[in-house]
């Protein structure tokens, strides 16, 4: 059919090249951008994909720029902690040296707290210089905010991370169910205790009768007999002798008689007589006889001398080892009167000097002793005399002492080895050493052995380690004891170690060490030490603070790290023992004042900032570093994934492009020709 109104192969031709330009310009567009999807028409659940992965891409390109950021930061921070480190360790050096207080001068001493001064100085101005962008690292502002200071059993805190979650606070329970020990050792194998005593036998008592009185004769030590010559040639005041080899005491006066046997007296001689006889002889007193003249009696016997009775007994009326080889000493004065020196061990009885004496009058005095000048709440010492023994302390009294009766002292020589957490020390006693003497002498060395001894006559010795926990160590080694010791049979145990603390933080069991508990969780990472022995429960809060990191891609607290960096200032920095501060001049652990006391606190704070040094480190190596590998493997990923869908491929483009081409250059021939075919009809007309 012909028409000409009407082209229908040109309509065609028009349609099919409209189809190939529209391809040719899908295929230069893709070509020129590198892009399959260029609008939404292009593929509308492709741009969806594309767009939520260009935005996850987008999240992680940021995260990984924010944890490089936060490594660079920890870097800075890690990089001064350094610097102070080589500080606190040439302040460790100076402590050191300047313990050698026999070798160094005064001068030199001061030079190196000068030295130390200067350090400290350093370390403040690097806590307060070290910034990041203007924001300080090291001065505390950094640290997490609690009220952990406020329970009074809690000594130390480092509070590492925390996720402060959408609350922006954690509460943390702290429960104890036991507390950290110390290794204990308990000894017996000493004397007895005794009643402790001292005897001073300086006189010998006689009653001696004569003509109906009796003379109370009092003499020396050896004194052991009375004898009486008649000497019509005498003196009617008559005389005294002793004889210190024979013991006699021989009187002679004119009895009006003939010579007398010893024990016989005349009827004549006068008590009085006698007595002053007596009395003008050292060492010898007499008392008793009445007045000249009276009238004479039948003669009497003499009386048999106490040979075996000592003058006065004095004893402890608390038995122990602070009782033995109390000295008793006797001095002159002008009242009766005793004091105990309880460090040198003396009891000291004033004897008054202007008159005899009674045993039982010296006897009151020492009832009534007091202790290093105090009156005590209860007598120390107590004391029993001989009937009729009277003194004169003008002629002397023996001094006495209480040797070991008050027990608790070795029966025998002892040789053994302590060890300890800190060292070990052999120790060599000899019998006759008191309980009290082994402990104070463990106990100047307790510093190296890491062990404490203490003596009661209720838990007899006691070795206790200085330190708590598994680590705190008591072993005994009995090197030799001689065979009537019981020391070694006696011990509670050869060796025996502390045991650490037990507890939970907010439910979840914390690992112990000596007095200190450690958790480690997604939420919550600290460390805590408690007073000596503690088992108080507590609790506390934190509230704000800390360094936080956003290291995901979205902005939640799972996807960030909230890390405390503590100030290192001299005035913040330090642990149980004291802070850093306090080594500084005039202070109270300045090399003057306690260079041991200086030495370990710098201990502890060499080991706080090591240890902040490392968590820095680790952080930063296994945190950051970890998540910075991670996130940039997802972004690669989420990229590859994203340009599969959103990218053209050039080759698939490229063969799209030569198609449309020659189809539309094909379609335009074809669209000429269908042009041309309407004019066949003239050939019709002519």
């Amino acid at each position: 059919m012909t028409r000409i109104n009407t082209n229908v192969p040109s309509l065609v031709a028009q349609n099919r090249l409209q189809t190939s330009n529209k391809d040719l310009q899908t295929a230069l567009t893709r070509l020129s951008t590198g892009l399959r999807i260029n609008s939404g028409a292009d593929d509308p659940a492709g741009l969806i994909a594309s767009e939520a992965l260009r935005s996850e891409i987008t999240s992680l390109g940021k995260a990984i720029s924010n944890t490089n950021r936060a490594s660079q930061i920890i870097s800075t921070a890690d990089s001064a902690l350094g610097e102070v480190s080589s500080l606190l360790n040439d302040i460790r050096g100076l402590v050191v040296e300047a313990a050698n207080s026999g070798a160094l001068s005064d001068d030199e001493i001061a030079a190196n707290q000068l030295q130390i001064d200067s350090s400290l100085e350093a370390i403040n101005r690097i806590a307060q210089t070290t910034t990041f962008q203007g924001r300080k690292l090291l001065d505390g502002s950094l640290d997490f905010v609690s009220n952990a200071g406020s329970v009074d059993s809690l000594t130390d805190i480092n509070i590492d991370q925390a996720n402060l979650g959408a609350t922006g606070q954690i509460d943390a329970e702290v429960v104890i169910s036991a507390a950290a020990t110390r290794a204990e050792v308990t000894a017996g194998g000493f004397s007895t205790a005794a009643t402790a005593s001292a005897e001073t036998t300086d006189v010998r008592v006689a009653t001696q009768p004569i003509n109906g009185e009796n003379l109370v004769i009092t003499g020396a030590p050896d004194f052991a007999t009375i004898a009486f010559v008649d000497d019509t040639s005498a003196s009617s005041e008559g005389s005294a002798a002793f004889d210190a080899d024979t013991g006699v005491l021989t009187i002679t006066g004119n009895f009006t008689g003939d010579s007398l046997n010893p024990g016989e007296i005349d009827a004549d001689a006068d008590a009085q007589v006698i007595q002053a006889a007596i009395n003008s002889l050292a060492g010898f007193t007499a008392t008793g006889a009445a007045a000249a003249g009276t009238p004479a009696d039948p003669a009497g016997t003499a009386a048999t001398v106490g040979a075996a009775e000592a003058g006065l007994t004095v004893t402890a009326t608390v038995a122990g080892a602070e009782y033995n080889n109390v000295a008793v000493k006797f001095v002159s004065g002008a009242a009766n009167g005793a004091d105990f020196d309880s460090e040198q061990k003396i009891l000291t009885v004033t004897v008054d000097n202007t008159q005899l004496v009674t045993a039982d009058d010296i006897a009151t005095a020492i009832g009534a002793a007091t202790v290093d000048g105090a009156t005590p709440t209860d007598a120390a010492f107590s004391a029993v005399g001989a009937a009729g023994a009277v003194f004169d302390i003008n002629e002397g009294i023996d001094d006495a002492n209480t040797a070991s009766t008050g027990g608790e002292v070795l029966t025998d020589t002892l040789v053994f080895q302590l060890n300890g957490a800190s060292g070990a020390e052999t120790f060599n006693f000899g019998a006759g050493t008191s309980a009290s003497q082994i402990s104070a002498a463990l106990n100047l060395v307790s510093d190296s052995t890491g062990v404490n001894a203490t003596f009661s006559t209720a838990e007899g010795l006691k070795f206790t380690s200085t330190a708590y926990g598994s680590d705190a160590l008591v072993h005994i080694d009995v090197i030799s004891e001689g065979p009537a010791g019981t020391f070694g049979s006696s011990l509670s145990s050869l060796r025996q170690t502390g045991t650490d603390i037990e507890g939970t933080v907010n439910g979840v069991e914390a690992g112990g060490s000596a007095n200190t508990l450690q958790i480690n969780t997604s939420s919550l990472d600290l460390t805590l030490t408690v007073e000596d022995g503690s088992s108080e429960n507590f609790s506390f809060s934190i509230t704000d603070g800390g360094a936080l990191f956003q290291l995901g891609p979205d902005v939640t607290s799972n996807q960030q790290a909230r890390l405390g960096i503590g100030s290192v200032s001299t005035g913040q920095i330090g642990g149980p023992t004291g802070r850093l501060y306090e080594l500084g001049s005039g202070q109270s652990k300045s090399l003057v004042n306690d260079v041991t006391g200086a030495a370990k606190i710098i201990d502890e704070v060499i080991g706080k900032v090591t240890g902040l040094r490392g968590r820095l480190g680790a952080f930063q190596a296994t945190t950051l570093e970890s998540n910075l590998v991670s996130l940039n493997e997802t972004r690669s990923n989420l990229l590859e994934a994203e340009s599969s869908i959103r990218d053209a491929d050039f080759a698939q483009e490229s063969a799209n492009l030569t198609r449309a081409q020659i189809l539309t250059q094909s379609g335009t021939n074809v669209l000429s020709l269908a042009n041309q075919n309407p004019q066949n009809v003239l050939s019709l007309l002519g």
